[in-house]
């Protein structure tokens, strides 16, 4: 079977042999978004800002991070911020479905669950995000909402749009599925609020670094400084949409990797990583919530933080519509 994602960022020829399917699949995008721009098809408007995160390509690029970014850059300015999300990989049979702490990833998404997990925020989670917005409002006391991915999902109505590019791998070969990795055409970034970009940023775009430094144990509460292993050998294991990444910035200090790629969101099963040679296993936060229950002493993840600029913050604070309630004025009214 032909992996087309691994031929989206490099010369394939063979692929403009897609190209007639990619021209329709860009077609009819650009026909939908069309129908939402002049009404012909309803989008729905939240009593509270709602602010999208999301991508134009398939696959990752790094927009959890990002989320879990703004979610404490708003609570530390007195916001109190809700999550949806489709819940992908989710197989819950009723949706829309609360996300808490201790939840099961196979019923709700892994994402989700890392995102409630490390925010601590109140989410919910289904395929109809208009429902899943309408009932965290109708559960939570949440004064705005971050939409992680949904940047196609037009019937929910939007204050905000914040696009995410893989700084590196950017748009591939700048093609609409299947041909190439795009589910809108590269013009779409013209119309979004901010273009972050994971990694190395162009004119126009956002700088969003990813750091991280210190091992968390999946079982039980130990830490340890990645720069301890550096000369090691470990397993290095990814089960997300750009695998490489991780691996990188393993190598980058200082580790010697047996590399175990996996498909984004892979379910993984008892004892898939348990290897033989006694070599610590290191993961991506995203693996370690699918794994915990399996894991052994030699199980380790490594959490990353999003940084940015703080005049991003600045100017996506000054774009929230008038109709977002101050937070002050929120607590003041808690407190009458």
């Amino acid at each position: 079977m032909i992996d087309l994602a691994a031929h989206w960022y490099r010369a394939s020829p063979w692929l403009w042999l897609l190209w007639p399917l990619s021209l329709l699949f860009c077609a009819l995008v650009w026909l939908r978004r069309l129908a939402y721009r002049r009404g012909w098809l309803a989008s729905h408007r939240l009593p509270v800002p709602l602010i999208v995160i999301g991508n134009i390509t398939a696959g990752g690029s790094g927009k959890t991070p990002l989320v879990l970014y703004l979610a404490e850059q708003l609570k530390q300015r007195g916001y109190r911020p809700g999550l949806i999300s489709r819940g992908y990989g989710g197989q819950s049979i009723q949706w829309p479905q609360p996300v808490r702490a201790d939840s099961v990833p196979q019923l709700v998404g892994d994402e989700a669950l890392l995102l409630v997990q490390r925010s601590g925020c109140p989410m919910m989670v289904g395929p109809d995000r208009v429902a899943a917005a309408e009932a965290l409002l109708a559960g939570q006391q949440v004064d705005i909402i971050l939409a992680d991915d949904g940047l196609q999902h037009y019937r929910l109505g939007r204050d905000i749009e914040i696009a995410v590019l893989d700084g590196q791998r950017r748009l591939g070969n700048r093609l609409c599925l299947p041909a190439g990795p795009l589910r809108e055409p590269p013009g779409r970034l013209n119309a979004v609020d901010f273009v972050v970009a994971n990694g190395e940023a162009r004119a126009g775009e956002w700088a969003m670094q990813l750091q991280g430094s210190t091992l968390c144990a999946l079982k039980g509460n130990e830490q340890l400084r990645l720069a301890a292993l550096a000369g090691q050998r470990v397993h290095a294991v990814a089960g997300i949409g750009h695998p490489q990444r991780f691996f990188a910035s393993l190598r980058a200090a200082g580790l010697e990797l047996i590399e175990h790629p996996f498909g984004d969101h892979h379910p993984y099963g008892l004892g898939e990583l348990d290897f033989a040679d006694g070599l610590p296993v290191l993961m991506t936060e995203k693996d370690a919530v699918k794994y915990r229950l399996y894991a052994g002493a030699q199980h380790w993840y490594l959490p990353v933080q999003a940084q940015l600029d703080e005049e991003f913050m600045q100017q996506l604070l000054s774009r929230l519509p008038e109709r977002a309630t101050m937070p002050e004025k929120n607590h003041g009214q808690e407190t009458a």
